[in-house]
């Protein structure tokens, strides 16, 4: 059992190696149609219902002129083919009709149909035939079968008319009839109408989709502004299931603001009762005597204060803040001043607009955690913000020591210390960079950090607008 088993496994590997080549070439046709079509929902959509419209009116149209205008040309051209036989029997029953007047005033009067005999002479050579037509075809056909002699035929030289030529022994007779004899001229009609209602269908179908979409576009956009910590009015509106998405999402928008409300108010009451201890703290220090001991302690309590104050910006997050058209240039302003009064050589560029909808709170404190780490481990600051339509880009440079590549996304958990030169909360809870972090993700960006063209690192936040 064990052979046979093994044996089965070597035949299955080696069945699967030779179909591999086979599926993969198999499957071009279809990576190289992906890639070419539509990635929107609504042009997909729109696929989805011309495509098979386009489809119907071919398959209508195949048949119709294989089927219908086929047999009609067919009759046509077998009667026409018939009056012809008629009248080559009429003219070699008359041998006395040289000039055939006879034959050509029946024709004229009784079938339409312009008709002489070309004395001595010979047919035409033959012309290049349509590449599709049924007229000729059919014609052909029937003139064999019917005349049984050799014959030319020209169903093109002139729009409205057919000529043809029979070969009756050293004389030729030249026949002009309609063209709409032979053949049924309506196709335009046909055309026009397979047009005109499939342009109706598609111009129903477009409106239709635009009214299908246009919610699913409100419920994205109402997701990516809540994303991005700003308020949109949001309805459900559109097909049922479109409406129960849109419910969903505003539930679930309902929970998170209701958790983040609940979380703020907690953490207000606890950094109120922690400050009420600390502020006692202070009091009773400042009221005894002042020894070097006291002057310790007085610093602990400051350091255990602006731990607080980061433990607690941290857990929460500012998203109770709402987003304002804010001026980031004068905020820009300020912190370069802050960083020039420091003794550090700092330097600001703004480009596009300086206004742009952040929360100016959680943006100033992102900006400030990132100013004053470039400004303790370095001399040289650069800042530089550039907005256009779709993102603003802030980038922050120093000359420090800088952070190895492989520890760069390491420095962004909490309470995360390097153990190298450059230590980004020295003195401090180890949060500074993963407060900045949580700010820019808040807005829906992001930071990154890289190397510096100053020496030392720089910090690259992006945020969309």
């Amino acid at each position: 059992m064990g052979r046979l088993g093994a044996a089965v496994a070597r035949s299955r590997l080696r069945l699967n190696n030779r179909l591999k080549p086979l599926l993969k070439w198999a499957g071009r046709p279809l990576h190289v149609i992906a890639r070419y079509m539509p990635k929107g929902l609504y042009p997909r959509a729109l696929v989805i219902v011309i495509a098979p419209v386009v489809l119907l009116q071919s398959v209508i149209a195949y048949v119709f002129m294989e089927r219908h205008w086929q047999t009609v040309t067919q009759r046509l051209s077998s009667a026409v083919s018939a009056d012809i036989a008629m009248m080559i029997d009429v003219y070699e029953s008359y041998p006395q009709d040289a000039d055939a007047s006879i034959l050509a005033r029946i024709a004229a009067d009784r079938l339409g149909m312009d008709v002489d005999i070309i004395p001595n002479s010979d047919l035409p050579p033959p012309g290049p035939r349509p590449f599709f037509s049924l007229l000729d075809s059919a014609l052909s056909t029937e003139l064999a079968s019917q005349v049984a002699r050799p014959f030319w035929l020209d169903t093109v030289g002139r729009s409205s008319l057919i000529e043809i030529r029979i070969k009756l022994g050293s004389n030729v007779m030249r026949i002009l009839t309609r063209r709409n004899s032979a053949y049924a001229s309506n196709s335009h009609i046909f055309l026009l109408w397979m047009l005109g209602t499939s342009l109706i269908l598609l111009t129903i179908a477009v409106l239709f989709l635009r009214n299908q979409i246009r919610p699913i576009l409100k419920l994205a956009d109402a997701a990516e502004a809540f994303g991005k910590g700003r308020d949109a009015e949001f309805r459900p509106r559109g097909a049922r299931e479109v409406r129960r998405a849109g419910n969903a999402f505003i539930e679930m928008k309902r929970r998170v603001e209701r958790a983040v409300g609940e979380r703020t108010t907690m953490l207000n009451g606890v950094s109120h009762d922690l400050r009420t201890i600390l502020t006692r703290f202070k009091l009773s220090l400042a009221l005894l005597e002042r020894s070097s001991e006291i002057e310790a302690l007085e610093k602990d309590v400051d350091e255990m204060a602006r731990m607080l104050e980061d433990y607690l910006a941290f857990a929460r997050g500012d998203a109770g803040e709402a987003a304002v058209e804010t001026d980031i240039r004068a905020l820009m302003e300020e912190l370069k001043s802050d960083a020039e009064r420091q003794g550090h050589q700092t330097e600001l560029t703004v480009v596009g607009d300086p206004l742009v909808v952040v929360r100016p709170d959680a943006f100033r404190r992102l900006m400030t955690n990132l100013v004053s780490n470039a400004a303790r481990y370095g001399d040289r600051i650069a800042i530089r913000a550039t907005h256009d339509a779709r993102y603003l880009i802030v980038m922050i440079d120093d000359d420090g020591p800088g952070i190895p590549a492989d520890q760069r996304e390491d420095v962004f958990r909490p309470f995360f210390r390097l153990d190298e030169a450059r230590n980004v909360d020295s003195g401090g809870t180890g949060l500074g960079l993963a407060i900045a972090r949580d700010i820019a993700r808040a807005h829906g960006g992001d930071i990154i950090l890289a190397d510096s063209p100053l020496g030392g690192l720089r910090a690259t936040i992006r945020l969309p607008v």
